[in-house]
């Protein structure tokens, strides 16, 4: 097996995909803008990676046979370039499943991942698109962790929303069994958690992993969008507030790729809360 190239190896799925990779005694390369973040095993090399900047995508691919993309436009054509000049092999793109089903408001989320994708297609590079919807660390971006230490609550809108949130290690599994197996390319992934899980039992789920009562007070959707004004750019609040607002009692889709690829069954919501019970402590 080659020397694999990690792409947004500080990433929380990127940093796991290295584990993953690592765990299965590939020869790893991690690549991040912020290198020195990294605290892989000594082995494992560490190489400056910035997809807008072409000085570092030569360097990052010499001598590399398949390449972890994490999805982002900018940079992405000219990095894939390179990584062709440079004899890759194969690249798995982490992607998302709304550029096959979206929400209209989700619009500019589908064009972000859908210009990756054509991109990947542009080069010629043999390819797997790994397509999660609903990662279940969204919820640390929403204000759960902070609000949730300080009172013991939640304030959001839509509790019996639902998603098919999937933990970050699963998404890293599958990426580590496609880089070191045989026979995906050409192929895309519909990934999930194990079961479409409303936004009252995420923090029912949560509530049991910390070991105290938990309240959701439900906001409407206008307090909801001034709650959210300062944390996230408008077009992401319109994307993730028309999601909700549409899988409202609406059960999500799920997939069993998960299991099928790796050989174990998606871990469930509980299970990530327990995995990440310090982000709600500390």
């Amino acid at each position: 097996m080659g020397k694999i190239l990690v792409t947004g190896a500080t990433g929380q799925v990127g940093a796991e995909v290295l584990a993953h990779l690592l765990a299965a005694g590939a020869d790893v390369r991690a690549g991040a803008r912020t290198p020195e973040k990294l605290t892989p095993p000594a082995e494992v090399e560490t190489v400056v990676l910035d997809l807008t900047d072409p000085d570092t995508h030569a360097p990052a691919l010499a001598g590399v046979e398949k390449v972890f993309l994490y999805a982002v436009p900018q940079g992405t054509a000219g990095f894939l370039a390179a990584a062709k000049e440079a004899g890759v092999r194969h690249v798995v793109v982490l992607s998302s499943q709304t550029v096959v089903e979206s929400f209209p408001v989700q619009k500019p989320i589908v064009e972000m991942h859908r210009a990756v994708e054509e991109a990947v297609l542009a080069s010629g590079i043999p390819h797997t698109f790994l397509r999660p919807h609903n990662f279940a660390t969204n919820i640390l971006m929403w204000g759960w962790p902070e609000s949730i230490r300080a009172e013991g609550r939640i304030r959001f809108p839509y509790p019996e929303s639902h998603s098919d949130a999937i933990h970050e290690k699963d998404i890293a599994a599958v990426a580590a069994a496609v880089l070191t197996g045989a026979g995906h390319e050409g192929q895309a992934y519909f990934l999930s958690g194990p079961v479409s899980i409303t936004q009252r039992e995420q923090l029912a789920a949560l509530s049991e992993a910390l070991g105290r009562p938990l309240e959701f007070e439900e906001l409407t959707e206008a307090e909801a969008r001034e709650a959210l004004a300062p944390i996230v750019p408008v077009w992401v609040m319109d994307a993730v507030v028309g999601y909700w607002a549409g899988s409202d009692a609406v059960p999500t889709e799920v997939s069993d790729t998960v299991e099928r690829l790796t050989g174990r069954p998606a871990r469930t919501f509980a299970e990530w809360a327990r995995d990440h019970a310090a982000d709600f402590t500390a």
